[in-house]
């Protein structure tokens, strides 16, 4: 069985969407989508530099978009997805690639909200200095109290011995210099803010009066949330499961669980690829895997697609 996943911020490097731009139609489909939502994704997914591209309002649109139209090469048409793929999920804002991807959403509304998601969840990082840091290493039952003592949320929580806690940079301070026992490193990422924890309550509000405007399908493909884990079969549901998850904790933990207990075999990270299939090898072993960086990937994703479709069985 074979499982779609889009990545998360913090995937995003300088220059990723410019061996993209070769392939046809991707450049108009990105001016397109960048006219709708006031945002030019051709300059910020080839020009702009690391700092550019690290704004919130910046790197989330651009995410989704890289995400799509990558996917795209893969499956040209919705019924390919629902055909080839046993279940799709997304990483945080990954999950709006993965609402468009599963039929949920069209890519023209997904890329609407996930623009008014960047912007509201910037805003909101604005109030206070707050961030991010990964936890490389330790047993949950000991890092998950220690942040707690700091005053810190475990704001994803990744599996295979990731967990990502966010707050203020007082309290991210506090970790650097106390880190839990068993826990080998604490990375800062590079986000802005400390997404997915209370810090994000105003988001939410913008995010319900967004989703107002567009029209949710179910999923024609399984759709596993962030939330729980859980396969969401009402498109009303997922919905608002991505308005909530803004300031709730990422638990992709239980995805996986959820992968492998729906017998998962084969797993393919969209553009920008990496971050999740390096969890996926740890979490799942004995799944093959691919990320999809470039369009040189095009024809290993491809081979994997046949050899652990839907249809193949």
């Amino acid at each position: 069985m074979l499982v779609l996943v889009a990545p998360g911020q913090g995937a995003q490097t300088p220059g990723f969407l410019t061996p993209w731009l070769d392939l046809p139609g991707v450049e108009d489909r990105l001016r397109a989508w960048s006219a709708a939502i006031d945002l030019d994704l051709v300059h910020y997914g080839t020009n702009a530099d690391a700092d550019e591209i690290r704004d919130t309002a910046v790197a989330q649109p651009l995410l989704v978009a890289a995400s799509l139209v990558s996917a795209r090469q893969l499956f040209a048409t919705p019924e390919d997805v629902s055909r080839l793929v046993g279940a799709a999920a997304g990483h945080s804002v990954g999950e709006l690639a993965a609402a468009a991807l599963t039929g949920v959403l069209s890519e023209d509304d997904a890329l609407t909200l996930v623009r008014r998601r960047g912007l509201a969840m910037a805003e909101a990082a604005a109030v206070t200095e707050t961030g991010m840091a990964a936890l490389l290493g330790g047993e949950q039952d000991v890092v998950l109290p220690h942040l707690e003592k700091l005053g810190l949320t475990p704001a994803n929580v990744n599996g295979a011995g990731q967990i990502v806690a966010a707050g203020t940079a007082e309290q991210l301070a506090a970790l650097a210099a106390d880190k839990p026992e068993g826990t080998r490193r604490v990375v800062p990422l590079k986000v802005a803010g400390a997404f997915h924890t209370e810090h994000m309550a105003p988001a939410v509000t913008a995010l319900e009066e967004a989703v107002g405007q567009v029209t949710a399908a179910d999923p024609h493909t399984r759709y596993v949330s962030n939330r729980d884990g859980r396969v969401v079969t009402d498109g009303q549901d997922v919905v608002r499961r991505l308005v909530g998850q803004v300031a709730n904790p990422v638990r992709w933990d239980l995805c996986m669980e959820t992968f492998k207990e729906l017998g998962v075999t084969g797993i393919i990270e969209v553009s920008p690829g990496g971050t999740l299939v390096g969890i996926a090898k740890r979490a799942l072993p004995g799944v093959q895997t691919l990320a999809l960086k470039t369009p040189d990937d095009l024809d290993a994703a491809r081979t994997l697609i046949a050899e652990h479709s839907a249809q193949a069985e």
